[in-house]
């Protein structure tokens, strides 16, 4: 059965895009399945391919520009033991940048070692932004990188709300993309960065036709 939006597909055209309206609609594959008629392992296995097309489409966009927030976060357990905040054991380090009042951009990270946060800012921010992140040290080498302008948040002397100067943006979306991923009890360790990234689309397609566009994703990747 031909079907542009996946390869090597047994479902028509018709089903296909039930079943992409329903995932923009939030609904879970337990719910799809039910009011599709599919499968409950189709349904999953339909919903993986969404969300590895979701991540080839994030990871190639373009890079962000004018007035960018950078900042990390930390995400797993709400109780671990041994060191709190930065480095705290058992956590996934997120490291995001976000346009402001536009898109955001998420990535999984080793470390957040100086080297490796000016690898992600230099290639997804364009040289002439200005940056605004925390105080934090590691944050440090960006002075070097040539932006435009680039502030420091100290959070300690209230400025999250003082002027433009701030990071809430960034931070706003943490919050959502935390309290979307904790209804995801049980998450596999290989399947966190698709939704993550499925976080990060949901954020960024806010003010678009989420269905529509997703769709001219879907048939971008299955004629790639």
């Amino acid at each position: 059965m031909t079907n542009k939006y996946f390869k090597r597909s047994h479902i028509s055209e018709a089903k296909t895009r039930q079943v992409v309206r329903l995932f923009c609609e939030d609904m879970t594959a337990t719910q799809i399945a039910s009011l599709t008629g599919l499968n409950r392992n189709t349904v999953n296995r339909l919903l993986t391919v969404i969300r590895q097309a979701i991540v080839v489409y994030c990871e190639a966009d373009s890079p962000l520009s004018n007035e960018v927030e950078l900042d990390e976060s930390y995400f797993g357990a709400r109780r671990v033991h041994g060191k709190r905040g930065r480095g705290a054991h058992g956590k996934t380090i997120i490291f995001g940048l976000l346009k402001c009042q536009g898109k955001v951009y998420a990535q999984i990270l080793p470390n957040v070692s100086r080297s490796t946060l000016k690898q992600i800012v230099t290639a997804k921010a364009e040289p002439d932004s200005t940056i605004y992140s925390e105080g934090w040290k590691s944050y440090d080498g960006l002075v070097d990188w040539g932006c435009k302008r680039y502030y420091r948040v100290k959070h300690e002397a209230n400025e999250f709300a003082s002027g433009r100067s701030h990071i809430n943006g960034i931070e706003t979306f943490w919050g959502i993309a935390k309290v979307r991923l904790m209804k995801l009890r049980g998450l596999r360790s290989d399947h966190f960065n698709l939704h993550l990234k499925e976080c990060e689309f949901r954020y960024n397609m806010r003010h678009k036709d989420m269905y529509y566009e997703l769709l001219k994703i879907l048939r971008k990747n299955a004629q790639g």
